[in-house]
């Protein structure tokens, strides 16, 4: 099952197709900047064939070099199937389009990162038909970026860069940046940045810091997202009263039935007890009291003998 967090890292380039441009100029590459970019069909799936997906599929226009492919894949861990996957992918949309395909891996651990990046030549022997070499970004070469007004700069790469260092131990600073620069940015621009990261940290210990964050920075944050987060908080707070409450009725039986018990045994025993006396055991709410008085009710000569317990 595709998780949010997966869906965040590569649907940022569907929603910011330009992004790229700012990767590659963030990691020192040489890639012309793009003069148009398209958002092409992902399903790359053969007739009758198993279905195969690329996460996001752009065509990227550039004045330089002309048009190239840019396929996005978010990879959460190691798979090592996935690397004949990606030389399909490469090879179906060259064949395809005629055009120069570039396949980006963008994964939020150092270890799947490194896995990622290294070149699989497929081929046999010390000839390789293809090598499938991904441009790779992850927290190894994705830049922590800590200042609220270089955030506003760019939202766009400042929420990828807060996705992919999601596990980072630096992760509240990186998130605390992020809800200082939304401050200051319109509704209609914070909102889909704030879902994005709610959606890319996913199931991360981040998701908690970052939900408080919005709660008290962004307290007038409305967006559908936050509504059901906010509404299954309130669910699951219901829940957890309507079971105290329910502890809190089987405790008071408890101690009800203890107190019979008491009069009960006092009864069977031809001991008068006055009312006062009676309104003391019935009124008693501590069960270790009452079965002491219990204890005491079997060899008692009278109801003050009961209570000596104490």
């Amino acid at each position: 099952m595709v998780s949010s967090s997966h869906e965040a890292m590569h649907r940022i380039f569907q929603d910011h197709p330009t992004l790229f441009s700012r990767v590659s100029e963030t990691l020192g590459l040489p890639f012309p900047s793009p003069t148009a970019v398209t958002a092409l069909p992902n399903d790359v799936t053969e007739t009758k064939a198993v279905d195969r997906r690329i996460d996001t599929l752009l065509r990227i226009d550039t004045e330089s070099h002309g048009p190239f492919l840019l396929a996005v894949e978010a990879q959460k861990k190691k798979d090592p199937e996935k690397s004949a996957s990606w030389g399909y992918y490469l090879a179906y949309l060259r064949s395809k389009y005629r055009l120069p395909p570039l396949l980006l891996v963008i994964c939020q651990d150092r270890a799947t990162a490194e896995w990622a990046a290294r070149p699989d030549p497929i081929g046999f022997c010390s000839w390789p038909s293809l090598t499938v070499r991904p441009l790779v970004v992850g927290p190894g070469n994705m830049p922590v970026i800590s200042d609220p007004a270089e955030a506003v700069d760019d939202l766009a790469l400042a929420t990828l860069s807060t996705i992919v260092h999601g596990a980072s131990p630096d992760i509240e600073g990186i998130l605390k940046t992020m809800s200082t620069a939304l401050r200051a940015v319109p509704d209609d621009v914070r909102d889909p940045v704030v879902e994005f990261i709610f959606q890319g940290l996913d199931k991360l210990p981040a998701a908690d810091i970052w939900r408080k964050l919005v709660v008290v920075d962004l307290s007038f944050y409305k967006s559908s997202f936050f509504q059901e987060v906010r509404a299954e908080a309130k669910a699951e707070a219901k829940a957890e009263a309507k079971a105290e409450a329910r502890a809190e009725v089987r405790a008071e039986a408890t101690t009800a039935r203890a107190a019979e018990d008491v009069l009960a045994v006092l009864d069977m025993r031809g001991l008068d007890v006055p009312e006062e006396a009676r309104a003391r055991i019935t009124g008693c709410d501590d069960p270790d009291v009452l079965r002491g008085w219990l204890r005491q009710a079997v060899v008692a000569t009278s109801v003050d003998d009961v209570f000596r317990t104490e």
